[in-house]
């Protein structure tokens, strides 16, 4: 006869009952639990659908609770029934009502026909158990679970932290060597005989109904007293995500079921018809010559785990946004550059900059009543508004989304004391970031302005030492991203190098030599103007060693070898 089958069903009976329906029209045996918890609508429904296949059976309710021994006893229940009302039956597959064959079940009789005493189950010890989620290995058969861990969370914590402070543990008894492993397994007949036969497996019984999650040791654990051949994996393709909760295969997973060449997958989404439609229909394809290995698709299972806990780079969203510290993410998807103090010095930097390199240059996107965006737009990509409360109310996420929104397009823009600085720490620990600061630019326009002296001196001061702090942090041990820092002196003095450093670090490839530069502002008397600055009590040491004439080092503007349009 072959194999015989082990479901168990507590919810979605429509579709375990049709997965039954295959199995047992092919001539094999199932029994079947249903949760007592069930509707018994639900459960009669079930029972009269599968009234007319003589090779399946019932057994007795039980109540189970996720992570107690009633799941183990309903699945004891079922192995002895099945074992005793069809003895014509070779191994049992153990599977839920959420799974679904892949393969004809043809090829599992096949397969199993050549390892006529192997018994196909994971059973690993708990020194070896790299994927438990919760801290609880050996402490599972050690401790005791009188509370369940999802109706009451915080009375299983508790109690679980007192037992280690007092160190309290039960004993294991003789003949018991703890393994963990899959609940899913397929057994000889011999082999499940032997457990369900054993003369001490009241004393085991009794002991596992204390240990947490049973049903990931109970067989796992004393299949290694009487199995004389193991196969340390399953043959159903089950698998888990980073919080130990089963990945639902849906419609749109069809080629990859399909690639892992096991006989049964769960957990299937029950509405996933295209799923249930292929594989009980009867174009199954046949792969008998292909061995079943779930473990194939670990690659794709442990990218699918990083994507859902880091996400992809730069892409934060509401329904999946990181956990700051705990969940590691880049800030940004793409590199992009900031200029601190060029605006101030030139100005027509922005449209020379994209004129010159083709990228996008804003203007200040964090000053304090407005966002400057590129051509003075209201909306740009993604929606993102250019107003200021709107940007306030999370500053990273609008960076980030810009960055996100306008992929393929570097983007640049201004900053500068007089903005707002609550971003510099997300600016300075992003690798994407390329800072670019004249220290003292600010000090140029306030050159310019017609106000009063003493109150530009306060709003210098002002500036000098908000960007004295800023300048101080970019240059932390904690900065990842790419920051250089000139001088408003060492800048004037000699741009040229500075601007084709500046265009090299855009397109290292594309970037010509430069031939004009924009429009600087007149810095005649500047040098007496900070002179004046430093009369009033103020030492502006941000803006460098500028003196009295009109340029550091006593140079002439015109002697310098760039084209001021």
């Amino acid at each position: 006869m072959g194999v015989g089958f082990i479901i168990l069903a507590h919810q979605d009976l429509d579709r375990a009952a049709q997965v039954a329906g295959y199995w047992a029209q092919r001539d094999h045996p199932l029994v079947i639990h249903v949760d007592a918890r069930t509707d018994d609508d639900e459960f009669q429904t079930m029972q009269d659908q599968l009234a007319k296949f003589r090779n399946i059976r019932f057994t007795a309710r039980r109540a189970c609770d996720w992570g107690k021994f009633s799941i183990v006893a309903a699945t004891l229940d079922a192995a002895r029934q099945l074992l005793d009302d069809f003895p014509d039956v070779s191994h049992a597959f153990l599977a839920s009502g959420s799974c679904l064959p892949l393969r004809p079940v043809e090829e599992l009789d096949a397969y199993l026909a050549a390892a006529p005493e192997t018994d196909f189950i994971e059973s690993v010890t708990t020194e070896e158990v790299t994927w438990t989620v919760g801290g609880l290995d050996l402490e599972r058969f050690t401790l005791r679970f009188p509370f369940s861990w999802k109706k009451r969370r915080r009375l299983f914590d508790r109690y679980v932290s007192m037992q280690r402070r007092v160190g309290y543990s039960r004993k294991i008894p003789a003949g018991v060597v703890p393994h963990l492993g899959s609940q899913w397994w397929c057994l000889t007949r011999q082999t499940l005989a032997t457990i369900l036969d054993d003369p001490d497996r009241p004393k085991f019984d009794k002991y596992f109904s204390k240990v947490w999650i049973p049903d990931e040791a109970y067989f796992q654990t004393l299949v290694r007293n009487h199995s004389t051949n193991i196969e340390s994996r399953p043959l159903t393709l089950s698998r888990f995500d980073f919080q130990g909760k089963p990945h639902v295969f849906y419609d749109d997973h069809l080629q990859l079921l399909q690639r892992s060449d096991c006989f049964v997958a769960r957990k299937i989404w029950p509405r996933a018809n295209k799923l249930y439609r292929r594989f009980l229909g009867d174009q199954l394809k046949s792969l008998a010559q292909i061995e079943p290995n779930p473990r194939k698709l670990d690659r794709i299972f442990v990218s699918a785990n990083q994507r859902r806990t880091a996400g992809r780079v730069g892409l934060k969203m509401q329904s999946r946004f990181p956990n700051p510290g705990l969940w590691k993410l880049q800030k940004t998807c793409a590199p992009y550059s900031v200029y601190e103090g060029f605006s101030d010095l030139f100005s027509n930097f922005e449209t020379w900059l994209e004129k010159r390199t083709g990228t996008r240059v804003h203007g200040r996107l964090f000053h304090k009543s407005e966002v400057k965006f590129s051509g003075g737009a209201e909306v740009y990509n993604g929606c993102l508004s250019s107003s200021a409360k709107l940007r306030d109310y999370n500053p990273e996420a609008f960076l980030s989304s810009l960055i996100w929104n306008t992929q393929g397009e570097h983007q640049s823009f201004q900053f500068g004391p007089a903005d707002r600085l609550e971003i510099s720490d997300y600016i300075s620990s992003d690798p994407n970031a390329s800072v670019y600061v004249v220290t003292g630019a600010w000090a140029v326009p306030l050159f310019h302005s017609t106000m009063n002296f003493q109150r530009i001196r306060r709003i210098a001061a002002r500036y000098q030492a908000i960007e004295a702090a800023h300048v101080a942090s970019m240059r932390g041990h904690e900065i990842r991203a790419k920051v250089r820092v000139w001088s408003l002196a060492e800048f004037v003095e000699d741009p040229m190098p500075i601007l084709q450093s500046i265009l090299d670090g855009l397109d290292p490839g594309a970037s010509r030599k430069l031939t004009e530069v924009p429009k600087m502002a007149d810095l005649t008397g500047f040098g007496k103007f900070v002179q004046r600055l430093k009369n009033e009590g103020m030492n502006p040491h941000s803006v460098g060693d500028f003196p009295l004439g009109d340029l550091p080092g006593r140079k002439k503007l015109a002697i310098k070898p760039y084209v001021v349009r």
